[in-house]
């Protein structure tokens, strides 16, 4: 046990992999642990590298492994699948995981803090409470269309909908059909209000956190956004760049180059889908605002916006933002209005 040097981990609910070699690449250990073994095996080990795939409860078992004095890598299971032999099981997976992590042109993944992964978890439950809210809603637009009663788009819509609803005197709703619309209403209105909740636990952990306070200064950028940047990126250093920052999300084009030729497409859609939306709806709120009050003091984007449709512009802005955000976040910068949009 005193020769492995390096472990690959596969985790699972139940029963994990271990695989560990020497300082020669030979395999020491090829093992099976049930889940209330898994620290106990570590707690014999010296300190060694361990490889783990960035799955759920990885960044768990990566700070209960740190907190033993173990090296602990993450690694985006795309990254390790090109390492994994024939056939498809837990011991191949954690041999290439083993094999994986000591390439020197491997990314990792930075581990997560408790409090980064409860802010995901806010922004998660929030984003699926919005979900619930939006079928709810043409829930009870599609019910009561089939009676032949609808109502504008909006919020003010749902609301003179769910009037006609509760009107017993309404006989265009029929008896069986109101009580199932009542309780589409009563949902409706206990998801707004845990939204609100929502909303303000966002809004108190942003007045807390200093980056996040720092990053609501740039365009496009608010608390939502913010509070879900300083939760899902756990070092900002790890990307070499914006650029690089910005693929991760998926802002940038996918390319399709050979022999010298370069050809660009779409936005790659990589990465956070989460933090791509909150960048678009960002850049859109921007070009709205720009398009109200005047582009004069942003060139760039009014030239944009004259040759390309809005939707289009909104993509290369929310690109613009995404890299200036890391620079901020990188750097320990504030926002600069003058240098930031004016190129």
């Amino acid at each position: 046990m005193q020769t492995i040097t390096t472990i690959g981990l596969d985790i699972a609910k139940s029963v994990f992999q271990v695989h560990g070699v020497d300082a020669g690449g030979k395999a020491v250990v090829r093992r099976q642990l049930k889940r209330r073994y898994v620290l106990a095996f570590f707690q014999k080990l010296s300190p060694c590298l361990v490889g783990i795939e960035a799955c759920a409860s990885a960044h768990h078992w990566s700070r209960e492994l740190q907190a033993l004095g173990h090296t602990v890598r993450l690694m985006p299971p795309a990254y390790v699948k090109p390492y994994v032999k024939r056939q498809k099981n837990d011991a191949t997976d954690a041999e290439a995981i083993c094999e994986a992590v000591t390439r020197a042109n491997m990314r990792f993944v930075p581990t997560k803090t408790a409090e980064q992964q409860s802010g995901l978890v806010l922004h998660r439950a929030r984003h699926l409470f919005i979900g619930q809210q939006t079928s709810v809603i043409n829930a009870i637009r599609a019910h009561l269309a089939e009676f032949g009663i609808v109502a504008p788009v909006g919020r003010h819509g749902v609301e003179e909908l769910l009037n006609v609803v509760a009107d017993p005197s309404d006989r265009r709703v029929p008896e069986m059909a109101r009580v199932c619309l009542l309780a589409f209403g009563a949902q409706l209105r206990r998801i707004k209000e845990q939204i609100l909740e929502f909303d303000r636990l966002i809004r108190a952990w942003h007045r807390c956190n200093e980056m996040s306070m720092r990053l609501d200064e740039a365009p496009g950028v608010g608390p939502v956004l913010a509070t879900a940047l300083v939760a899902a990126v756990a070092d900002p250093k790890s990307f070499r760049s914006g650029r690089n920052f910005s693929a991760w999300i998926g802002l940038v084009p996918k390319q399709h180059s050979s022999g010298g030729k370069n050809r660009l497409g779409n936005i790659s859609k990589q990465g956070d889908r989460y933090l791509r939306g909150l960048f678009v709806a960002g850049a859109l709120a921007v070009i709205r605002y720009a398009k109200i009050h005047g582009t004069n003091h942003r060139p760039w984007l009014t030239a944009l916006l004259a040759r390309r449709p809005t939707k289009v512009v909104a993509i290369a802005l929310a690109n613009k933002i995404a890299r200036m955000v890391w620079a901020m976040m990188a750097r320990g910068e504030s926002y600069k209005e003058p240098v930031a949009l004016a190129r």
